[in-house]
């Protein structure tokens, strides 16, 4: 152990010893440049030993040389100092070192992402540009922080090209692989709002760590290759992805079916990786930053090559990325940038930031007094670059262009996507959505569907009773459990069409959401749940007799209905009526009754008043009599119909019609009491809610099921009132004993389920009030699962098979109980007949009756009709009054002498007559004189 002190002390002192002659040696360098030229400090920071450090470091010392060559009249130069940093500490001390020592004006980098807050906040209080042209978090935004500029395609555009992919192949599901880094989660923040605005799911996001081992990352993919989507989005460094990759195509993940789509992290560099990491990548669909070809660019690739072996002859780098272009375009725009500052005579403007009495290293830092005016012009510079017009906007690189490359061998572009035009083939193409011809993983040239089917695992309530819907039983011999039912068949149906509609074969294992004890786990909302969460219980889709009720679609998605369905109310019958004494009152309703009494008295009135003046002998007699018979005569008639009643025509004509209202009454009262005395007659108990109500009735529903949520919040049951059930036997006992007795007065279910209950129970029981509309019942999928759309599908083509639904319904059944329809509940209210159902009868006789009394009994009518005209002729002439008054009083002294008593009627004809021929009247009074002489004498 003391050895190995102090050797590293020994190390130690050489680091030191070897710092301070480099530092000496560029401040000597720095002295001779400055005798001629402005000297500018500028800090760069990454790590040389990497990748992206070394493309940067060769391609930022090959800009210093080709700018200064290019301006040899410049006044001012660049001096840059490349610090290596490897981790978060050893960026942000080298950051102090440049700021205190070197006194910089501008930091490059860094690049490790995680540094950058940290060197973000340090250049905003040294008030020193921070340029970045490696990947950092979205997060730290140039807008929010006024000396950050970042050379990189702006990532908010990007992930819209990525989701652009996405939409152009329908693919509505995606698994998130990312590096567990603060720049991943930070674009991964940006994405998922993306794909979240465009309703595209995320099934699941994966966070590998940098410092993950294979086997872990193994494992990783073991579980991804258990799910249904198969569109992959990769978010990662270029030596994480490496490995990744490798241990994709050893999984067999790499093959047909698959998508994987990398960012612009991985696809910007795929001309440096490993031809083993391409060969592994083969299909790879890769979003990244557009390069624009250009002359200039390839001179430059070989002169970039040739500084890598003369500064880096046994790197392992081969290939410049954008990313080194960047770096290249980086050092030109700051050396323009410097150049517009310097004043030829006034170079002094570069001296020293002012120093601090503070003792702490940050707070001796200082503030650079060309830092804020080399930031605005920094912002201000444009010009064409290698990696192409380099402009920025707010602080950002603006990149609008990204390319769409398919990776065959080093990555063959395949399309572009603008903010203007979305995906096109080439930049110039007005057609929309349209890319080259991808050869996808496995070597296939078909889009993958996005989304496969390896297994199902299918979750099934536990159900003690109604096992016609669903029965799991454990078969001790083949140590399984075997599902049947009707839920089952017409899952089993529909699956067997999607298999053939997608021609592939789908794993389904049914698990049964049961406890330790073997019953159900919880309700059923407890049971649909399952799918969503992350647990050991989670299923992939829930089948059964589940109701389509609205709470459950927020964390579900629902098949169409396999069973239309309602809720209503079961209640026991009250019966067998026959028992009662007054049941012959039964078949009309008291209305009806008191009418038809109201009616006979009616009609024997208009037939009093119309037979008054004849010789009938019915109504003759004291008036206590005439009177009985006017309550009497209308049964009278109907009982002995042969005798001669009435004299009169228009009397015959009422009784006519008064017998025609009889006989459909007495027809309609015996329909009505045979039906009563044949017919079992079933009454419901209850059939109003408000009764079920009240605090001494109870009410039952099927335990675990929706149907207590709907009594308690929409029914506005009290939870005490209500009693959980399982089976029919439970039922039936329930009802039977009544609340009174521990059961309950009503039980609320779903038409399915009583329609099994009434086929073995209905002549004590039925149905009663109305019928809630439900959705039905149907199977529940994860919330945008892609066999949703299949499954109903199919559901629709089974429904439409009415010999196949016939048959699955019979054998469970016995009879269609899956319709829509319910029998016809019984209804509380009377069937007697009421005065309305024969309002219109009573009208038509009432009216014909009195029709006849006008006509019967014209002085009714005809006397204010006379009195009228009187009147009128008196105003047309007052002489005649006098006249008209004596009339009456001659022909009323007329009658008396003649011994006759005239109605009022017949004294007013007789006038009439008189005023027209007194002679005549007084041959008619002898004449009527002899006749009574001539009755008088033959009378015995």
């Amino acid at each position: 152990m003391a050895t190995v002190k102090w050797l590293f002390l020994d190390l130690m002192l050489l680091f030191l010893l070897l710092h301070d002659a480099i530092a000496d040696h560029s401040e000597s360098n720095a002295e001779k440049l400055t005798e001629s030229k402005s000297l500018v400090h500028i800090g760069a920071i990454f790590d040389p030993d990497t990748l992206e450090g070394a493309i940067a470091e060769i391609s930022m010392s090959l800009a210093i040389e080709d700018f200064y060559a290019l301006h040899p009249n410049y006044q001012s130069r660049l001096f840059v100092h490349f610090t290596t940093a490897k981790d978060l500490v050893t960026t942000a001390a080298a950051a102090v070192d440049l700021l205190k020592k070197f006194k910089v004006h501008a930091i490059i980098g860094p690049q490790i992402p995680a540094a950058a807050p940290f060197l973000v906040e340090l250049g905003e209080k040294a008030q020193v540009p921070i340029i970045s042209f490696f990947e950092t978090s979205p997060a730290l935004s140039p807008t929010e922080y006024p000396f950050f500029i970042r050379v990189t395609q702006n990532d908010s555009l990007h992930v819209k090209a990525i989701s652009a992919v996405l939409q152009n192949f329908s693919w509505h599901e995606v698994v998130l692989m990312f590096e567990d880094t603060d720049y991943g989660a930070g674009f991964i923040s940006f994405l998922v709002d993306e794909l979240q605005e465009n309703d595209i799911r995320i099934s699941h996001m994966s966070k590998i760590p940098t410092s993950a081992e294979d086997f872990q990352i193994s494992k990783e993919l073991s579980k991804l290759s258990t799910m249904q989507t198969r569109v992959f989005i990769v978010h990662m460094n270029t030596a994480l992805a490496s490995r990744l990759f490798a241990l994709v195509d050893k999984k067999g993940m790499m093959s047909k079916g698959y998508t994987w789509i990398v960012t612009a992290r991985l696809s910007n560099s795929l001309n440096v990786l490993d031809s083993e990491v391409i060969d592994s990548m083969e299909g790879v669909l890769g979003v990244r930053s557009h390069l624009p070809k250009s002359k200039e660019l390839g001179l430059f690739d070989r002169r970039w090559k040739s500084k890598l072996h003369s500064m880096k002859p046994n790197s392992s780098v081969t290939e410049i990325n954008i990313s080194g272009l960047w770096a290249y375009d980086t050092i030109f725009a700051l050396a323009k940038a410097v150049e517009k500052i310097l004043s030829p005579t006034n170079p002094s403007i570069v001296n020293p930031n002012n120093p601090s009495e503070s003792t702490t290293d940050f707070g001796s830092l200082g503030i650079s007094r060309i830092g804020p005016i080399l930031y605005n012009q920094i912002l201000n510079t444009q010009f064409k670059g290698l990696s192409g017009e380099f402009h920025l906007v707010n602080g950002q690189l603006e990149s609008s262009v990204f390319e769409v490359v398919n990776v065959i061998g080093t990555g063959r572009i395949v399309g572009y996507w603008t903010s203007e035009k979305g995906l096109t083939q080439t930049l110039d193409s007005t057609s929309k959505n349209d890319l080259k011809r991808i050869i996808w993983p496995g070597d296939s040239t078909v889009a993958p569907k996005g989304w496969a089917i390896p297994s199902l695992v299918v979750g099934t309530p536990v159900k003690l009773g109604f096992p016609e819907f669903l029965r799991v039983r454990k078969d001790d011999y083949l140590n399984k459990n075997i599902y049947s039912g009707f839920c089952i068949d017409i899952f089993n149906a529909a699956l067997e069409i999607v298999e053939g509609r997608l021609g592939m074969k789908i794993h389904t294992q049914f698990v049964p959401y049961e406890d330790a004890n073997g019953e159900m786990a919880g309700t059923y909302d407890d049971l649909v749940r399952q799918i969503n969460l992350k647990s050991i219980q989670k299923f992939d889709a829930v089948v059964g007799d589940i109701s389509i009720v609205a709470n459950r679609t927020d964390y579900v998605e629902f098949t169409l209905p396999y069973s239309e369905s309602g809720v209503t109310m079961l209640v026991p019958v009250k019966r067998d009526n026959r028992h009662n004494m007054w049941i012959f009152l039964k078949p009309w309703a008291w209305d009806l009754w008191l009418t038809v009494f109201v009616a006979c008295i009616f009609i024997a009135v208009i037939i009093r008043t119309m037979e008054r003046q004849t010789e009938n002998s019915e109504f003759a007699g004291s008036p206590r009599r005439q009177l009985g018979m006017i309550f009497m005569f209308p049964f009278y008639a109907m009982v002995i119909p042969q005798r001669e009643l009435v004299v009169k025509d228009c009397s015959k004509f009422v009784l006519v019609i008064w017998l025609w209202l009889a006989f459909i009454l007495m027809q309609s009262y015996t329909a009505s009491l045979s039906s009563i005395l044949t017919v079992d007659q079933l009454e419901p108990t209850f059939d109003d809610l408000k009764k079920l109500r009240t605090e001494s009735h109870f009410v039952g529903f099927q335990n675990g099921s929706f149907v207590e949520d709907f009594l308690i919040k929409q029914l506005n049951f009290s939870s005490n009132q209500t009693r959980p059930l399982i089976n029919i036997g439970e039922y039936k006992e329930a009802l039977s004993n009544g609340s009174g007795k521990g059961g309950v007065s009503a039980i609320f279910e779903e038409i399915p389920y009583i329609k099994v209950f009434l086929k073995k129970y209905s002549s004590k029981y039925t149905t009663a009030g109305p019928i809630y509309r439900t959705d039905g019942l149907g199977f529940a999928f994860a919330r945008g699962s892609p066999l949703i759309s299949h499954f109903s599908q199919a559901i629709l083509l089974v429904r439409e098979n009415q010999t196949r639904m016939d048959r699955m319904e019979k054998k469970y059944f016995g009879e269609n109980v899956m319709t829509p329809t319910l029998a016809p509940s019984i209804s509380s209210e009377s069937s007697s007949l009421r005065a309305y159902n024969f309002g219109g009868l009573f009208i038509i006789v009432a009216i014909a009756a009195l029709l006849a009394l006008l006509i019967s009994e014209r002085y009714i009518w005809q006397k204010p009709v006379s009195l009228v005209n009187k009147y009128l002729t008196s105003q047309e002439n007052p002489s005649n009054e006098a006249e008209l008054v004596e009339q009456p009083t001659i022909l009323q002294e007329t009658d008396i002498a003649g011994g006759h008593s005239l109605s009022p009627g017949q004294a007013e004809d007789s006038g009439n007559s008189e005023r027209t021929n007194s002679g005549h009247i007084s041959g008619d009074t002898s004449a009527e004189e002899d006749e009574t002489e001539n009755a008088e004498a033959h009378h015995p």
